[in-house]
């Protein structure tokens, strides 16, 4: 069986269709240990479309044509707001016990939202490659003894990612299943975020506690770099998404939807 390939018709215990969806940590270690080869696979996926980005960044913080292999990782991210999209997508499908080809799904969504995808993911790109050079600066810092513009820079850099975190999962919801013009888009995805304050605020902070681990225990840390590639970047989505999703589907009524759709 190929990579990307996945037999649907091997027969199974079923689901009844009746039956509830379990809910909390029950969902979730269901849908992981159901679903983890997809999410793997989804993994890989994502990994290879930022690639080139990564790299380039990599290398302009190693010093190596610095200033110019920085603004070539920007233009590099045109393709990431389109993966993001394509990899929300279809976790979201999981969690709507949807089965599907994970490449088929993806190249499909990636087609059909690249073009408006892509100065958002640029733009998140830009962000974390931002981040990322401040909390290098401000750990260096800290490092040798000094606290780098007292603790506020600490709590500001913070804040700013918590925020992040918080928002930008419902900007990629709202590409891969609401037809709206991009600022409509980023409204709506800031006054959700705050209208259901408390469960974007626990998709952020879950959603970001593998990078938050992963950074912290540098370098030690890096012995764990594959599990990056093979499932960390979808992990962290699906423990975002566990929290935000059943308000989004609730709100635009799409699970409902779809469902009508193919009763039609």
């Amino acid at each position: 069986m190929g990579i990307f390939n996945r037999n649907f018709d091997k027969p199974g215990p079923g689901v009844n269709k009746d039956e509830p969806r379990k809910k909390g940590f029950a969902r979730f270690f269901e849908l992981l240990t159901r679903d983890f080869g997809d999410l793997v696979k989804l993994n890989i996926l994502f990994c290879l479309t930022v690639l080139p980005t990564a790299a380039a960044f990599a290398l302009g913080m190693f010093g190596f044509y610095t200033l110019i292999l920085l603004l070539l990782s920007l233009l590099l991210a045109f393709p990431v707001g389109g993966a993001l999209v394509s990899c929300i997508y279809y976790i979201t499908r999981m969690m709507r016990d949807d089965p599907s080809y994970v490449w088929h799904e993806f190249k499909r969504k990636f087609l059909e939202n690249y073009r408006q995808a892509a100065p958002i993911g640029m733009l998140c790109t830009a962000f974390i490659y931002a981040q990322l050079w401040i909390w290098i600066l401000l750990f260096g810092a800290l490092a040798v003894g000094e606290l780098v513009g007292g603790i506020f820079w600490y709590f500001a850099t913070l804040l700013a990612s918590l925020l992040f975190m918080m928002v930008t999962p419902y900007v990629f919801l709202h590409l891969a299943y609401i037809d709206l013009k991009t600022f409509s888009i980023l409204k709506n995805s800031v006054l959700m975020s705050f209208a259901y304050f408390p469960r974007s605020l626990m998709g952020a902070i879950t959603g970001s506690i593998i990078w938050l681990a992963f950074i912290l225990f540098m370098p030690v840390s890096m012995i764990a770099f594959p599990l990056i590639i093979l499932i960390a970047v979808s992990l962290s989505m699906l423990l975002s998404l566990m929290w935000i999703w059943p308000p989004f589907n609730k709100h635009f009524k799409i699970e409902e939807t779809l469902i009508q759709r193919t009763e039609e």
